[in-house]
Parts: structure tokens; C-alpha cells; sequence
């Protein structure tokens, strides 16, 4: 299998190398004001990073871990990084937002990161949803943290909180889906008792 460098002719992302600047300095700083003000390494505390240590390890970029099924990796990247994450593979309607979101928009864009937010509400109300459907469902009173206030003390008014304003709609923004919810589970037994019935 080749390497990225070798399909791409540029060295690749994840390693020491830097890939050549698209102009020289001179070209980028008549064009550009500003440009190379901090190409002294004095002033530049994150210079260090850019040193090549001596590692140890035999190879420059890991060998790829292999792909299962699609992943997702934003356009601004030619590649995937080398390792990644598997323990939560996309899925259900929280899967087809983010690949959406990964495929159409630019990680600059606020698009991109308002439906990762959406999806993972979307996935949060997957799972509610999907624990209905076991023994055990979902409990909202120990698991909200409503139990734990009220036996333990609250901590909402502790000193330092920049939340105060936003505490008046918590009770909206985290009941109102369990109320929604046992709603429309009255709902479906009332249309369900008066068929039978």
C-alpha cells in the first residue's frame, strides 16, 4: 500500500514535516501586511513543538488503522488521521446529521458546529428513547442530578457561577422532553384502549 506521500507528492499532515510554503517569505510579505511577524523563534512560545525530538519510534506516520464503514473527517483534511476513535460509531438519525454536517460545511463555518450540537441532542433523545425499550429505562430524577440537589443542597447559587440567568429555563430545557414524552406515551394508550375497546 503507498503512503499518502507517495499518492500525494506533499509531505503528509500528522508528521514533523512542515509542507513548503506556497510562496517565499519575501512574495507573502510584500503581499501580505503583517506577514512573518513572528517568524523569530523568540517569539513564538510554541516553537519548541516545532522542533523534530528524537522519539524512537521506526516509522514517521503510524501505519493507517484500517476503516470500518464510513468515517467522518472534515473537508479542510485530505486524509484521516492515522488512529482514531471507534467507540461510538455513527448511527440512527444523530449519524445522518453529523455525516451531513461533516460533507456540506467547513469546519470556519457556524453551520458546521450548530448541527453537531443538534445531532448530539438528536442522540441524546435516541437514547432515551432507545432505553424505553429495555428493563431498565432511563430515571429522571436520579439521573438529572434533581435528587442529588435536593438531598445534598443545591449548588446553583455557589459563588462564582456565570450561569445564574440560564437556571430559570433548566427545568424547560431538560423536563420538557420527559414531559413530551410520557404525553405522547398517554396518548398512544388512550388511542390504543379506544380501538380495543
Amino acid at each position: 500500500m503507498d503512503t499518502p506521500m507517495e499518492r500525494t507528492g506533499h509531505p503528509p499532515v500528522y508528521t514533523h514535516r512542515k509542507p513548503p510554503l506556497p510562496e517565499t517569505p519575501e512574495q507573502l510579505r510584500a503581499r501580505i501586511p503583517g506577514w512573518g511577524a513572528d517568524l523569530d523563534p523568540a517569539d513564538r512560545p510554541s516553537y519548541p513543538r516545532e522542533i523534530a525530538a528524537e522519539t524512537g519510534a521506526h516509522w514517521d506516520l503510524p501505519e493507517p488503522q484500517p476503516e470500518h464503514g464510513e468515517r467522518e473527517r472534515s473537508m479542510e483534511h485530505g486524509m484521516l488521521t492515522p488512529v482514531f476513535g471507534t467507540a461510538q460509531p455513527l448511527q440512527g438519525l444523530s449519524g445522518v446529521v453529523r455525516r451531513y454536517a461533516y460533507r456540506r460545511h467547513s469546519e470556519g463555518k457556524a453551520a458546521h458546529w450548530l448541527l453537531l450540537l443538534a445531532a448530539d441532542r438528536v442522540d441524546v433523545a435516541e437514547h432515551v428513547l432507545r432505553s424505553f425499550a429495555t428493563l431498565r429505562p432511563d430515571n429522571p430524577i436520579t439521573e438529572t442530578g434533581i435528587r442529588a440537589e435536593v438531598k445534598h443542597g443545591s449548588s446553583r447559587f455557589g459563588k462564582g457561577r456565570s450561569d445564574i440567568r440560564h437556571q430559570a429555563i433548566d427545568p424547560v430545557v431538560n423536563g420538557a422532553p420527559w414531559v413530551a414524552g410520557a404525553l405522547a406515551a398517554a396518548w398512544a394508550v388512550r388511542r390504543v384502549a379506544r380501538r380495543a375497546g
